[in-house]
């Protein structure tokens, strides 16, 4: 896709992104039981609690998005939503952006979500701010293909 006719998209409303994060999520989850189930031979079927566990689980989160971001512009669920990341040149972030955005998004959360509710009154949340990156629709792109 053009990346000048990227920039001129409109910001995705946060009621979308949130339905998107919600798509994603249920998908992270099967990715997460899988990643789990291949650990489990290796710690002899016990649960597993510890702090690399954690790390691993963190670690595939953060490849899931970053492969998608970096790759295509969209997760899954973007893509359902018809939105889509671009850098502030209208292009697919970076990986070693989409790991900022990312750790942005886990402080965006972890301060109640003030984050996200940011985007009620700007075009952006904390962290596409700080990322310099933003969530567009594609919606109108789509049907002008068609």
């Amino acid at each position: 896709m053009n990346h000048k006719i990227l920039l001129q998209c409109p910001p995705a409303s946060l009621i979308k992104q949130m339905i998107a994060m919600v798509y994603d999520s249920l998908l992270i989850i099967s990715i997460l039981f899988i990643a789990t189930a291949i650990l489990l031979p290796f710690n002899q079927g016990e649960a597993i609690n510890n702090q690399f566990y954690t790390f691993y689980l963190f670690i595939i989160i953060f490849i899931f998005y970053s492969w998608f971001w970096n790759i295509s512009g969209q997760t899954l669920g973007m893509k359902v939503w018809k939105i889509r990341i671009i850098n502030e040149n209208g292009f697919n972030p970076s990986w070693p952006v989409c790991f900022l955005r990312l750790c942005f998004a886990l402080i965006s959360i972890g301060c109640f979500g003030l984050g996200y509710w940011w985007r009620l009154f700007k075009p952006y949340t904390w962290h596409d701010h700080f990322s310099q990156t933003r969530i567009i629709d594609v919606a109108k792109i789509a049907l002008e293909k068609k």
